[in-house]
């Protein structure tokens, strides 16, 4: 049985706002091994980049209430320090944000802001160096040596989505967040990309919660889906069981939204309205407004997260109405 490396138990976000308060995430669960890809799925606005700095400790602004747990390797990242926090960041859970060029600084080349990554371990310049270019070759930049040696303005997205991979990898994190690491590449780099951390995780056992709104990405690279929507996780489990058998109204809308192989298959299917904004505390589904199974329960009463199989979880009272 693998071993448990994160568990989030019963997290919550607040942020203040001028309505009162905003609330950004609620009571999330779930839990990643080690050696896992666990895909963190839903649309903008869902809260999955909110948890993955939370996880980090980079919420921005300081205006934020946080309950529940964030447990890393047994110990709780709610009640570390800053100075702890910063010897955990990079070493052993790395982050690789959304758009790499705003966290790539223009003025030095790209492999030497990777050796000084390196280097914090006390590795020699010319160790270190030697190492960026194998990460290079990792992360399949096409010939290493040379865009070690450019700036970042002088990279593709996807070269510089590479650097910023090597650059998270660098110190052999167990944890690696990936915030949707392949925003604006086209569908060629992007599968290099997924296709690059897949390879990571096998070949240095690396664990990585995979953040996106793309549900087709995840099929060939997650071993386990978490499906959020409006702050909430409504459904966990295996990849192939989910895809095989996605019990959550938004779920089931979200593969139907995915391209088919043929025109004959019909129109794409859509999910109409938006994302809520949830500014007051009341009890009731949070997909309800949207959802065309919803009942006077679901608009009143919170549902309850729900075992509908081995290690498959869903958050729906309607659960098996949507199949009759």
């Amino acid at each position: 049985m693998s071993e448990e490396l994160l568990r989030l138990e019963n997290l919550s976000i607040d942020y203040k706002v001028k309505e009162g308060y905003l609330s950004a995430v609620k009571d999330v669960n779930f839990s990643i091994n080690k050696g896992e890809i666990f895909a963190v799925v839903g649309e903008s606005g869902c809260g999955k980049s909110t948890v993955a700095h939370s996880i980090m400790n980079l919420l921005p602004g300081g205006n934020e209430t946080i309950t529940g747990k964030v447990i890393f390797k047994g110990r709780d990242l709610r009640e570390v320090t800053e100075k702890e926090m910063e010897k955990i960041r990079g070493k052993e859970i790395g982050m690789i944000f959304q758009n790499p060029l705003d966290s790539l600084n223009p003025v030095y080349t790209v492999g030497s802001q990777v050796a000084e990554a390196i280097e914090l371990d006390k590795v020699d310049k010319q160790e270190a160096w030697n190492r960026v270019i194998e990460l290079f070759k990792d992360v399949k930049m096409p010939d290493a040596e040379e865009r070690a040696k450019s700036f970042p303005h002088e990279l593709s997205g996807g070269m510089r989505q590479r650097v910023m991979i090597a650059m998270m990898i660098s110190r052999n994190p167990e944890l690696l967040i990936a915030d949707e690491p392949t925003t604006a590449l086209d569908v060629t780099i992007e599968a290099q990309i997924l296709a690059i951390i897949k390879d990571l995780k096998e070949q240095f056992n690396t664990a990585v919660m995979l953040i996106t709104h793309n549900f087709g990405l995840v099929a060939e690279v997650a071993d386990k889906i978490g499906v959020m929507y409006a702050g909430e996780m409504v459904e966990t489990g295996d990849v192939f069981e989910i895809f095989k058998n996605p019990v959550h109204p938004y779920t089931r809308l979200l593969m139907a939204a995915l391209p088919r192989k043929t025109k004959d298959e019909g129109r794409l299917q859509t999910i109409e309205g938006n994302v809520p904004r949830i500014t007051e505390k009341k009890p009731g589904c949070r997909f309800a407004n949207r959802c065309p199974y919803a009942t006077e329960k679901c608009k009143t009463e919170d549902p309850p997260m729900t075992m509908v199989g081995e290690d498959h979880m869903v958050r729906c009272h309607e659960i098996g109405k949507e199949e009759k």
